[in-house]
This record gives structure tokens, sequence and C-alpha cells, in this order.
């Protein structure tokens, strides 16, 4: 599929993570992406380092792109959506990864428009992100594609109703968080065991790597992986049990249905 003329209207770190594995990929070149951005300084950047073209204008962005993402915060979308207004193109896909802003609200804001909504997670800014998509009542199967095509440059991609994107904000939108507390606190166990604090940071953190690459690649469920690496009456078994006493699992799920209820809350506001 060639690549579409794509607009950026945000160059912040996330437009940024977007654009730079697009073109490190080869999915896009620099004369095909446009980024609109308010701060002088932020579009000076951009073009320097990935010479592409930027704009203060979002209206430019809109009148010249194929596809278009939003990626500013949800509090200035209600003054860039005016940027919209009486705009007379052939409509471009809109994809916005806006926390909270639903499809209908994209929708009223670009009448008739096909609409994605997007939710990446932070790990996107390294390549090894995670996308959830919700589709608007006026894409079609080449947007979805679009869109699937482009989230893939951050990482992986999976298709879900919009009122599950309370669940992935609660997983994955939030879950980095979860991880790095993970990992900071199995290395302060391995100091309380009498390692230096180097060496517990690079044992737990290509821990957790390599579990996550190995789970991956081999599409073992973890359960399977826990009682292959957990020998009767071994070590891992008494810090499994241990673990269980402390309730990690019930307070990690408990994390996860919190997060997803407070991003339904703030939906709503």
């Amino acid at each position: 599929m060639p690549a579409a003329k794509l607009g950026i209207i945000g160059g912040g770190v996330m437009g940024e993570a977007l654009l730079s594995c697009l073109l490190s990929k080869g999915m896009h070149t620099p004369d095909s992406i446009l980024v609109s951005d308010l701060s002088h300084e932020r579009r000076q950047l951009l073009a320097e380092q990935y010479s592409i073209r930027t704009t203060h204008s979002n209206r430019e962005v809109i009148e010249h792109s194929d596809v278009i993402v939003l990626a500013i915060k949800p509090q200035v979308f209600d003054s860039v959506a005016r940027d919209f207004s009486g705009v007379v193109v052939d409509p471009p896909l809109v994809i916005s990864i806006l926390a909270g802003v639903a499809i209908a609200r994209l929708e009223q804001a670009v009448p008739g428009w096909p609409v994605i909504r997007a939710m990446p997670n932070t790990p996107a800014t390294v390549g090894c992100g995670m996308t959830a998509i919700s589709i608007g009542s006026r894409a079609i199967a080449e947007h979805i594609d679009l869109a699937k095509q482009l989230f893939s440059a951050v990482g992986d991609v999976v298709q879900v109703a919009e009122p599950l994107l309370d669940g992935v904000t609660g997983l994955s939108g939030s879950g980095p968080a979860y991880v790095a507390i993970v990992i900071e606190s199995l290395a302060d166990g391995g100091v309380a065991a009498g390692l230096s604090r180097t060496t517990a940071n690079k044992l737990a953190l290509q821990t957790v790597l390599g579990t996550a690459q190995l789970l991956q690649k081999t599409g073992m469920h973890p359960a399977v992986l826990k009682d292959r690496v957990t020998s009767p009456g071994g070590t891992t078994i008494s810090g499994i049990a241990c673990l269980e006493e402390l309730g990690l699992r019930s307070a990690l799920i408990e994390a996860v249905r919190a997060a997803s209820s407070r991003s339904r809350e703030l939906g709503n506001q």
C-alpha cells in the first residue's frame, strides 16, 4: 500500500515517536509528512532532525493530508476542532490519540469524515508499543488498514470496541508504570540479598525483558512458563508462595480495574 500523505497535529513526544519510526522503517519519506505545532522551537527541531516539513498552521495540515493524526492534549481539542470548520476537501482519515475524547465527539467535530480512535502506550517511543484502535461509523476497511499500518511502526496493534478502551487504558496504557514498579522492586530485593545496585538493576531489567520476549516468541501461556521454572520444594515456589501471601496477583488485578474505572470517569467529564 503506498504511503498516504501524513499530517500530524502536535509535534510532542508521541507525534515524534510515530514519525521517527515511520521514517526509520521506510514506511514514509520525509516529504510525505507535515507536522504542525505552536512552538517554533519544536517545529525547528523536528524539521532539522527528520528533514520533514513543519508549520504553525493546523489548517495547512488539514487541507494537505490524506491521513491526519491528532496528537495534542485533550484540553486543547475544542480549539483545534475549530480549525476543521469550513474545510472543503476530500475527507481525510482522522486518527485521534486523545485520551478521553470519544469517537462521537470527534465525529461531531468533523461531520462526515472517517474517524478512528487510537490508544498507544509509552513504549511506542522506542518502537515497542501496544496500540488499541476503535473504529468510527464512517471508517471502512481501507481506513482500518491504514491505521494498523501506521501504528505497526511503533509496535503491535489490536482492534477493540470503543467501550473497551477504558480497559486498554488500565492495562497497556498504565501498565508500563506497573511493570516499572515490579522491576524496581525486584532490584530492591536483589540489593536486600546482597547484590550491588548496578548488578541488581541489570538482572531485574533483563529478567523482565527476557521473560516477555520468551512468552511472545513461543506463544507460551505465562502459567506454563511459571510451572517450568518451579521445581518441587525449590527456591521459586518459595518465592511464589510469598507473592501469593502478600497479594501481588490481586494487587495488579485491582490496579488495572482502578485505572480503567478512572479512565471511564475522565471520559464522562
